[in-house]
């Protein structure tokens, strides 16, 4: 196990009814005039966005809103959003959605008070030395964002799909998280948000460090109760326990937690934003394609890790490690299809995915080599890719 520091100061606030302590969480902070960041109209048709408003209101809270934020979001509406924070003396955001509202609420809170263009930060040309405060009311247990330091950008000027990880700016300082506010998510939109959680823990487990075996199992015990809850979710969208522990999970699995003591991977990531950017999938049924293949390859090249998580979470009793590991994998694959995932580039609606053009972008956003468990190169990204088809 490696040194790390862990520090998470968000203050989580879980269970029925939780939204409706915005307003008391915003005053903890010594918020009074705040922008609403929400997107499309899910939070305006649930009534959802009227009862944070009117906590507001009744609360004395001064606040703006800016909506029709989009999944992948995209550098206009950041920009916007800094623009109206500035003229409106913003001392704090709110964001009421998932992973693209909460990203965006973040890159303009990191932007606001920054001489320079945001970009900079995602671009590696500045570093993040401080940002106003952000808060969550979480609506889709996926990306993690309510409990990270992470923001995920695309630049539209060249479809530059970046994402920023931070240790303390960016993580939210509070996350009001309701499960109910799940229930009405589309079966497609929770399954996608389920692969999204896992792969966030993969992305950890496929590490090159020894003796994790704390971090290992914690992972594992995660991923276990995702595949335990996800069919009653699918098959019972209100069940609000189930619905609870997808929710927790998505949060366990990136809040850093998984990840402390040991050197994380990260190329699934790095290739679905590729993805993302090019052919605007969704994220988490983009990660279903990927994250196979990337385990595919791994079984060829370093299958010990691949191995492990086939007997303690999908219990392969294969001997052999890549026979065990390409087992595993079957059994994943299997599972994503029960929810309804797509396993191909086909399945994406990607028929003939230009793999020249993902590598290239890839490397030029990523750097020559990526990857922490096993180092990937142009020719071994473009064959992930390819055993994506």
């Amino acid at each position: 196990m490696e040194n790390f520091t862990y520090c998470t100061p968000t203050k989580y606030v879980f269970g029925r009814d939780a939204e409706s302590h915005a307003a008391e969480e915003l005053k903890n902070i010594n918020i009074g005039r705040v922008l609403v960041v929400y997107g499309g109209g899910s939070v305006i048709r649930s009534g959802l966005l009227a009862r944070v408003i009117s906590v507001l209101d009744n609360a004395g809270i001064f606040h703006r809103e800016l909506g029709g934020i989009q999944p992948n979001p995209t550098d206009p509406k950041v920009r916007e959003g800094i623009g109206m924070c500035r003229r409106d003396k913003i001392e704090g955001l709110l964001a009421v959605g998932g992973g693209s509202v909460i990203d965006t609420a973040k890159a303009i809170a990191a932007g606001v008070p920054y001489d320079g263009d945001f970009w900079d930060f995602w671009a590696g040309k500045s570093v993040i030395t401080e940002a106003l405060p952000v808060g969550v009311i979480l609506t889709i247990p996926a990306a993690g964002s309510e409990g990270s330091g992470n923001s995920v950008i695309t630049l539209l000027d060249g479809l530059h799909k970046i994402s920023l990880r931070t240790d303390y700016w960016l993580r939210p300082k509070f996350a009001l998280l309701n499960p109910e506010l799940t229930f009405t998510l589309p079966p497609e939109q929770t399954a996608a948000g389920i692969a999204d959680m896992m792969a966030h823990i993969f992305e950890r487990y496929f590490s090159p460090t020894a003796d994790v075996e704390i971090t290992d199992r914690v992972s594992e015990g995660v991923l276990k109760a995702i595949i335990e809850e996800a069919p009653k979710v699918m098959a019972d969208p209100c069940d609000y326990q189930a619905r609870a522990n997808i929710m927790w999970s998505g949060t366990l699995a990136h809040n850093g937690i998984c990840g402390t003591g040991r050197k994380e991977d990260w190329a699934s990531h790095a290739m679905e934003h590729e993805i993302s950017a090019v052919y605007g999938v969704t994220h988490g049924a983009g990660l279903a394609v990927v994250m196979p293949a990337f385990m595919t390859f791994m079984a060829a090249h370093a299958p010990a890790k691949g191995a492990q998580l086939a007997r303690r979470v999908f219990d392969v009793v294969e001997t052999d490690d890549r026979k065990a590991a390409l087992e595993g994998i079957e059994r994943l694959k299997t599972f994503f299809a029960s929810l309804g995932l797509p396993l191909t580039f086909s399945q994406l609606g990607i028929e003939n995915p230009d793999v020249e053009l993902l590598v290239r972008k890839l490397h030029e956003n990523k750097g020559e080599i990526i990857g922490g468990y096993y180092p990937l190169g142009a020719k071994e990204t473009a064959e992930i890719y390819n055993l994506a088809r």
